[in-house]
């Protein structure tokens, strides 16, 4: 057999180097699941599991929030909301139904509307827009490597405990009652606005951009299942924004600090998790899986994680601490950011999270137009 032939089917350095990587990820995400599981209990296993979908579906697919809401602004392409659109659809189909007839078991992502709601949710969506990710997009940025998501993440978990810290001043400054709509009837309210809102943006669209591409469904189908999965295994929608805060809160307190002083950690059911393991709380261990299943596929891919930091101007970093900040306290004050009041709010009918969509693409104007002024990207 001549060498020529023999190199084309003999595996290379190369080959058998990424077969290894790609195999001892696998064999990794595996082994820390199984300990969880034995650790902390099967259900809690399971929630890493879905956090773990959650990450990978978003990295590998390209599939996020604040991303399709910068396109439908700027070129005015409206696929990837409209894929967020379908995936909202899809949960609501089996989640108000769920509600409604096992009220004891499963719990919405219900909150009410008030100025600090929708303040929290216009800065929310300016801050995304300079940073370029939203809660899961924070957390799939930073664990695919990104560094400005790297260097967001820390300041969004740290706004996020101080958000809550404050949020019963904030929300004393006056709201409406919780309003969700329930049951069929709910539920086809619910699917009429999301039908609206597909058409506003099909008709808003530029010339050539209606379709919606494959790999945008597919994330959407995907998404939808692993929604429904939380809602039932943990009995609650998909969050992001509670983990986030939870985990400085924990610091606060091995550190000494007393958080008495917060009516929101001070809560029986926020002093009971506080002195938990972070394995048994469910918004932690799907905002871990994110990140790791970012993480597994930029390792997966070749060179995704070795691409050059990126160059930026001083004033861009300051930029990207301090949108942090806002991100983790707005969304605090808003009752969650895209995915815990956006998706899972209309998902399980709450009104809020309808409220929540026009503060935060309202803001999302306001913070396209910031990114480049802070050195984030190049002027027009």
């Amino acid at each position: 057999m001549s060498t020529a032939v023999e190199q084309t089917i003999t595996p290379g350095p190369r080959f058998r180097d990424q077969a290894l990587r790609r195999s001892a990820l696998l064999i990794g995400a595996l082994i820390v699941i199984i300990a969880v599981a034995a650790l902390a209990g099967a259900r809690f296993g399971l929630m890493l599991s879905i956090g773990l979908g959650f990450g990978i579906t978003l990295e590998g697919l390209r599939f996020g929030f604040a991303g399709p809401w910068r396109a439908m602004i700027l070129r005015r392409e409206p696929a990837g909301i409209l894929a967020q659109l379908l995936a909202i659809a899809l949960v609501a189909v089996v989640a108000i139904p769920l509600l409604q007839s096992h009220s004891g078991e499963l719990v919405g992502a219900e909150a009410p509307i008030g100025w600090a709601m929708i303040g929290g949710a216009f800065v929310f969506g300016a801050a995304m827009q300079v940073v370029l990710g939203c809660g899961s997009g924070t957390l799939v940025n930073a664990g695919s490597g990104n560094a400005v998501g790297l260097v967001a993440l820390p300041f969004f978990a740290i706004g996020s405990f101080f958000g809550a810290y404050n949020l019963l001043w904030w929300t004393d400054l006056g709201s409406l009652p919780i309003i969700v709509l329930r049951g069929g009837q709910g539920l086809a309210i619910t699917l009429g606005l999301l039908a609206a809102v597909a058409g506003f943006l099909l008709w808003r669209a530029a010339p050539g951009t209606r379709k919606l591409p494959a790999r945008y469904v597919v994330a959407a189908l995907i998404i939808a299942a692993l929604a429904i999965g939380n809602l039932l295994v943990a009995g609650q929608p998909w969050g992001v924004v509670y983990g986030l805060g939870l985990w400085v809160a924990k610091g606060a307190v091995a550190t000494g600090a007393d958080l008495g002083g917060s009516g929101f950690w001070s809560a029986p059911g926020n002093t009971a998790r506080l002195s938990e393991s972070i394995l048994t709380d469910y918004t932690s261990l799907t905002n871990i899986g994110l990140i790791a299943g970012a993480f597994v596929v930029a390792t997966w891919r070749d060179g995704g994680l070795s691409a050059p930091l990126q160059k930026l101007p001083a004033r861009a970093w300051i930029a990207t601490v301090i949108a942090g900040l806002l991100l983790g306290y707005s969304s605090r004050l808003a009752f969650g950011c895209n995915v815990g009041a956006f998706f899972s709010g209309i998902s399980t009918g709450s009104l809020h999270g309808w409220v929540w969509f026009a503060a935060g693409f309202a803001g999302s104007w306001v913070g396209v137009g910031l990114r480049p002024r802070f050195g984030l990207e190049a002027r027009a």
